[in-house]
This record gives structure tokens, C-alpha cells and sequence, in this order.
């Protein structure tokens, strides 16, 4: 394991360096053996290492709150999940929680250390939550915000399945007959001879194209697709594409309802959880697109110099009509945090109805055009033959 240790040598000088050792005593041990004084020890995970060494955040909250509720003390509940962890990529991060509430540290301050387990959202839940002693309900909060948006986000991963299968499979058959079946069609027509129509005359220079040139036309085709999967995985790319779709009418307004359901979600759990208006919105932030970032930048300045947050997210377009009016009757009652996640709880259920209504529209109209496509297609290829066979009556 490695260790990024700071120690102080005996003239009282601070060193800062890194160890390798198998231990968290081995380490200390071998700072010891130099005559150096620890300050500081923390484990370090290698490069390889770090994608293995992860925690599963719900299970490990779920866990950690039924042994918080049957009478374990927070170190306690640490070292049963770390002995009957048997997955060592797992063990390790619970090693480490562990070795930092020996040494005396917050429990935030030990997750902090592992931020490719613990998002940072989840360690601020928490800290806030320890200046009051709640962090069982902390966490149970914060399991409960993490379900609502995979809720939502499993609805649009069903409701796209069929849809994707339905494009790939008539995307397959397309491709099959414009690549094998039309050149050899174009073959055949090429021997007959005669003069075909202007649209089956460029589906059979397409087959030629494709019958001399195969190899070159497909190593397009599939660079063409790579860098399609490039841009995709690009974040200025799908910001781009983030701004198209966001001009479109219906697709732009759920989207947007979709954003505001995220930050109200957000904002109201970190709220309930204790953590001043200013540094929730700050910590939602980074949720928003970027094209919404600047007008919560204003808000929170706004919610900064003293105005309502309802107001202020109301002035920079951050709320619809219903949302605006909910959050004033939360800021008047004094339970905002309770309020705005009603308000995305209201705003899933309507993308809720819009996904089961944009799935019912475009499922039909999917297999419209692809039914269409690969019927012209056919015709096309087969008219020449149609035209022969009434010529020859």
C-alpha cells in the first residue's frame, strides 16, 4: 500500500514524502526507525487500484443505518461491515473509515478521502448532519434522494429499450439491403440492359459504387460511426447537443423541468439536512447544464445579498408558475427544505407522464419510418422488373 505521510525529523523540520508499505504499522514503524514524528498519515490508492477499491454507496448506507438502529455505536457499525466485507477492492475503503475513526477523525473527513466511492455531495449530507448528531437520518435522506432520481432515470432507460432495439433492428435490415442485396440487384440489371427510373437508377449506382469499391465505402461507414461515438462521449458535443434539443418546444421544456427537479431535490435534502441556503445552492450547481449555471450564480448572489431564495429563483427563470408558488408557501412557513422536494416530487411525476406519452407516440412512428424506408427500398429494386413484366404482355 502506499502512504503520503508528514512527519516532523528531530530538528523539528516537516517532511512531507510518500511510503510503501503493507501496513498502516508497517508505515509508521518504518517513519519511526528514522528518528521521524508522525503528523499525518494517509493511505494513498494507486493508479491501478483505484477503480477496484470502491464501495457500493447505497448498500454501504443501507447497512450502516440497520446497525446504527440496532444499537451499534458509528465505529462499531464500521468494524462489522469491514469483517464481513469479503470483497477485498470493497475492504479497502472500509479499512480506511475505519483507520480514520481510530485515529480520531469525523466521519466525513474519513469519506472525503475516497471521493471515487463517496461523491462529495453524500460528504457534505453528512458533515452538516454531525454538528447535530443525526447522521443516521442523514443518511437515510440521502438513500432516499438517491432513489428517487434512479426512479426516474430507470423509467427512461425502460421506456428507451424497445425504441433502441426497434432502430437497430431496422437499421441491421437496412443496411443488409443496401449493402448485399441492391449490388447484386445492380449486377443483374446492368446484364439486362434498358433504361430504369431516375430513383432505381441511383439505387443501382449505389450498388455498383458498393460492388467496386466495398472495402474503402464500409472503412467510411465505420470511421464515420467512430467518430460519431468520439463526439458523443465528448462533453462540448453533448453540451451542443444539450443546447439543440433545449430549442426544441416540448423536448426543451421537459428538459428543463428535468433540471429543476434535480436542483430542487438537491437543495431540499442538503436544506433539511441542516446546511445554510447559500452553501446548498452553491454545492447543487454543478448539476445544472451549463447554459442554466449562470442564472443560479445570480440567484445564489441574489439569495447572498439578503433576498428570498423563492424570489430570487423565480427573477433568473430557475422555477415554473406552480413551482414559483409552492416555494413562497415553504419560505413563509419556514420549511423550505420539505417544500422544494415536493416541487420535484411534482416534477417527476409530470416527466413521468411525458415519457409514457413520448414512448406511446414514438414507438409507432419508429416502425412507420423504418417500415417505410426498407419498403421503398424494396420497391425500387424490384420496379425495373415490374416495368419488364407489363412490357412484355
Amino acid at each position: 500500500m502506499n502512504y503520503t505521510i508528514k512527519a516532523l525529523d528531530p530538528a523539528g523540520s516537516l517532511l512531507v514524502y510518500a511510503l510503501d508499505a503493507t501496513d498502516e504499522a508497517d508505515a509508521r514503524r518504518q517513519v519511526q526507525a528514522q528518528g521521524h514524528r508522525i503528523v499525518v498519515l494517509n493511505e494513498r490508492l494507486s493508479l491501478m487500484r483505484r477503480g477496484k477499491d470502491r464501495v457500493n454507496l447505497i448498500h454501504f448506507s443501507q447497512e450502516l443505518v440497520a446497525l446504527l438502529d440496532a444499537g451499534l455505536s458509528l465505529v462499531e457499525s464500521i468494524e462489522a461491515l469491514t469483517e464481513k466485507e469479503t470483497n477485498a477492492g470493497a475492504r479497502r475503503p472500509l479499512e480506511h473509515i475505519r483507520a480514520r475513526l481510530f485515529e480520531g477523525r469525523s466521519l466525513s473527513a474519513a469519506l472525503a478521502d475516497l471521493p471515487d466511492s463517496f461523491p462529495p455531495l453524500y460528504v457534505a449530507t453528512v458533515k452538516a448532519s454531525e454538528r447535530s448528531g443525526a447522521i443516521r437520518e442523514a443518511i437515510v435522506r440521502y438513500v432516499t434522494y438517491q432513489q428517487q432520481i434512479d426512479v426516474l432515470r430507470k423509467k427512461v432507460i425502460s421506456a428507451s429499450i424497445y425504441p433502441l432495439v426497434l432502430l437497430a433492428a431496422g437499421t441491421a435490415v437496412t443496411f443488409f439491403l443496401l449493402a448485399y442485396v441492391v449490388p447484386r440487384f445492380s449486377g443483374i440489371y446492368q446484364d439486362i440492359g434498358g433504361e430504369l427510373p431516375f430513383a432505381s437508377r441511383m439505387l443501382m449506382q449505389w450498388g455498383q459504387l458498393l460492388d467496386s469499391h466495398g472495402r474503402v465505402v464500409l472503412m467510411a461507414v465505420a470511421i464515420g460511426a467512430a467518430g460519431l461515438v468520439w463526439a458523443v462521449t465528448r462533453p462540448s458535443f453533448r453540451a451542443r447537443l444539450g443546447r439543440q434539443l433545449a430549442r426544441l418546444p416540448t423536448v426543451g421544456r421537459q428538459l428543463h423541468t428535468y433540471q429543476l427537479a434535480r436542483l430542487y431535490r438537491t437543495v431540499g435534502m442538503l436544506l433539511r439536512g441542516g446546511m445554510p441556503a447559500v452553501t446548498a445552492l452553491t454545492m447543487s450547481e454543478g448539476l445544472l447544464t451549463v447554459s442554466l449555471r449562470p442564472a443560479l450564480s445570480q440567484a445564489i448572489q441574489a439569495v447572498r445579498e439578503g433576498q428570498s431564495m423563492a424570489n430570487s429563483l423565480e427573477r433568473f427563470g430557475l422555477t415554473t408558475t406552480v413551482a414559483a408558488r409552492m416555494l413562497r408557501v415553504g419560505e413563509r412557513s419556514g420549511n423550505m427544505g420539505e417544500m422544494m422536494e415536493r416541487v420535484a416530487a411534482f416534477y417527476d411525476e409530470e416527466m413521468a407522464r411525458a415519457v409514457d406519452i413520448l414512448t406511446r407516440l414514438i414507438e409507432p412512428l419508429l416502425m412507420s419510418v423504418i417500415g417505410l424506408v426498407i419498403g421503398v427500398i424494396v420497391v425500387l429494386m424490384y420496379f425495373p422488373i415490374f416495368e419488364l413484366a407489363g412490357s412484355m404482355q
